[in-house]
């Protein structure tokens, strides 16, 4: 009875999970999703605990307690500007649990003999991929906390080593599942270990302009660490639950590198976006013409004669926290007449959906706020675009310049617009690293400032 009845919970809070990742498809059915999730894990732990196999509740309410506490805590304090690195340290946590179980399991496994090599390898699994997992995510949390450069470290070989890694590896994993009892954990060890130093290697060797890409893609191996978990514990729920996870960053990586005009292989294998297509010496492209700074009187009065206006949000709004200013000033366009759209890159920011979350937070109207593609037939026909804290993905040079590490990006095309403003706290070059042409085009005018600042004052000169 206690077997249907715990079925039955997980088959429920499988449904469950499964409508809350089509409810995060949409922004305006994403908080259902998130409470569609929300019952769903419930449901999972609550059915979990009570099941007859628990013996150990103070240590398991004290787990709860404490790791509910963390996140709770974590959820209050960090602010949204720094959210690309909370969900890799997240990721990094799915990985290191993998590792812990799959250890616990093996020396468990020891005085066990019937089935053991088919459980010694479900354990091989989980715990390659969830060292992988989490020396990958550390990188990367550190990589977007600004600890280490975005700049790809690429050794020489790279691809040889990490081939000889993975060779590695399964030769371990064969030794240590022949052996009898612990005798083989020195191998196992050591697999972790290189498991380990591969995850390392294959994030170091990503440029920080391609970290979105690489924070969707370790949330896939999460998934798939679990997914693992689930096969080496026999529990379905985590099986499916891993498989959705997995399967669904998978593709939203996919489709990330897609809107990048960038190979997935090279996100799995590492070196993502490390090696650009060069031109001949001498005849890479330089930027022609002169910046021209615009006044917040002059933007103002362009403003109120303009009757299309579409924003285009980056990391600049959201480290300025911004976003809410933005609002108010889609308000005080709107109330002179404009019709105001948001343009939404898809790798806006460091994390997939950054700019749609905030904006949501500023209570944006969802129907205004448009995709790349839905918006980039429009813009020669805008009046004004305000590019507000963006750069690399209102970059010219990734459609026509060569030599630049975004070539073959699509882009928001912002300069066929009538005018364009360029919202930048200072001259410098975008999270690649690049010039922008864009600055100097004769359409464009730059306005030099904190975003927040900037917007502020702009909304008092409308008033």
């Amino acid at each position: 009875m206690e077997f249907v009845l715990l079925s039955v919970a997980y088959l429920v809070a499988s449904i469950l999970f499964i409508l809350s990742l089509r409810g995060l498809s949409s922004q305006s059915t994403a908080r259902r999703g998130n409470l569609y999730g929300m019952i769903g894990m419930a449901v999972a732990v609550g059915a979990t605990a009570t099941a007859s196999a628990i013996d150990q509740y103070p240590l398991m309410i004290g787990a709860l307690v404490v790791g509910g506490g963390v996140g709770a805590l974590m959820a209050a304090r960090v602010a949204m500007t720094a959210m690309p690195e909370l969900v890799a340290l997240l990721h990094s946590f799915v990985g290191a649990a993998a590792v812990l179980v799959g250890w616990s399991l093996y020396l468990d496994a020891a005085g066990h003999a019937g089935g053991r090599t088919i459980l010694l390898i479900e354990i091989a699994v989980d715990v390659v991929i969830g060292a992988i997992t989490f020396t990958g995510s550390v990188v990367a949390f550190l990589k977007l906390k600004g600890k280490l450069s975005g700049k790809p470290l690429l050794l020489p070989g790279r691809h040889g080593l990490n081939l000889a890694a993975v060779l590695s590896i399964v030769a371990l994993t064969v030794i240590y599942v022949q052996a009898e009892g612990t005798d083989g954990a020195w191998a196992m060890g050591l697999a972790t270990a290189i498991a380990g130093a591969l995850g390392v290697h294959l994030v170091v060797a990503i440029g920080g302009a391609d970290m979105p890409v690489v924070v969707s893609m370790l949330n896939s191996y999460s998934g798939w660490t679990a997914a693992a978990a689930g096969f080496m514990l026999h529990n379905n729920l985590l099986i499916v639950t891993g498989a959705l996870v997995g399967s669904s960053g998978a593709i939203l990586s996919y489709i990330m590198c897609k809107a990048m005009n960038r190979s997935i292989w090279n996100v799995i294998f590492g070196g993502f976006g490390a090696e650009p297509k060069q031109a001949a010496p001498g005849q890479a492209a330089q930027p022609e013409g002169e910046i021209q700074e615009i006044d917040v009187e002059s933007l103002a009065e362009e403003l109120r004669d303009a009757k299309e206006v579409v924003i285009v949000p980056g990391y600049g709004m959201a480290v300025a926290r911004a976003q809410h200013a933005v609002h108010q000033l889609t308000d005080s366009l709107r109330g002179h007449g404009a019709r105001v759209r948001f343009g939404i890159h898809p790798v806006a920011g460091r994390l997939p959906g950054h700019m749609n979350v905030l904006l949501a937070e500023a209570d944006v109207p969802y129907d205004i706020v448009l995709e790349m593609d839905e918006i980039n037939d429009d813009l020669g026909d805008t009046d004004v675009v305000l590019v507000i804290g963006a750069n690399d993905i209102v970059n010219p040079g990734a459609l026509d310049d060569e030599s630049s590490p975004i070539y073959g990006m699509p882009v928001l095309e912002v300069w066929h617009a009538r005018r364009t403003v360029m919202f930048k706290r200072s001259r410098s070059a975008g999270y690649a690293g690049v010039d922008n042409p864009l600055f100097y085009k004769d359409n464009n005018r730059m306005f030099f400032g904190d975003a927040k600042d900037s917007v502020s004052a702009l909304l008092a000169a409308l008033a």
